[in-house]
């Protein structure tokens, strides 16, 4: 079987450390879990504290979903490892499952640790607040995703 690429490895590695570090920066050291909220550019971009027990937008939180998510989140790392060393789709879509691969990995560790996904980031523009947060983990899963709609399929 041939080796995970190393676009992959080093995109995973480092998404998921930029992840973690993010995370233990403002929700330990600048004590958000404490504090709540911190106006950092307002009101493009703030920080507020909000622990997400589900997917997206607070999508299938409760009861039991913790490990259910989890389960997930590992079924499709695997999916995606398994894709990628198969079909070699080349160098963008390998580093786009990397990206998607530590993120899913970093929103894995949290459940985990925490019991939910630590989401912190705030941003609003032109009038519109907008009321979710994210974490680096969730912007990776998404670029990650579209990384391997565009970057993948025909040569």
């Amino acid at each position: 079987m041939r080796p995970v690429s190393p676009h992959l490895s080093a995109a995973a590695l480092i998404v998921f450390l930029l992840d973690q570090a993010t995370k233990f920066l403002v929700v330990q050291w600048l004590d958000l879990r404490l504090r709540g909220g911190i106006d950092v550019l307002p009101p493009w971009l703030n920080f507020r504290m909000a622990w997400n027990t589900g997917i997206n937008f607070g999508l299938f939180s409760g009861q039991g979903a913790r490990w259910i998510l989890i389960a997930v989140a590992f079924a499709i790392v695997i999916a995606v490892l398994i894709w990628m060393r198969r079909e070699r789709p080349g160098k963008w879509a390998e580093i786009s499952a990397g990206v998607l691969v530590g993120g899913a990995l970093g929103n894995v560790v949290d459940r985990l640790a925490y019991g939910a996904v630590a989401d912190f980031i705030n941003m609003s523009c032109c009038g519109i607040e907008n009321p979710f947060a994210f974490n680096v983990a969730d912007v990776a899963i998404f670029a990650g995703a579209i990384g391997l709609v565009l970057f993948t399929g025909k040569k």
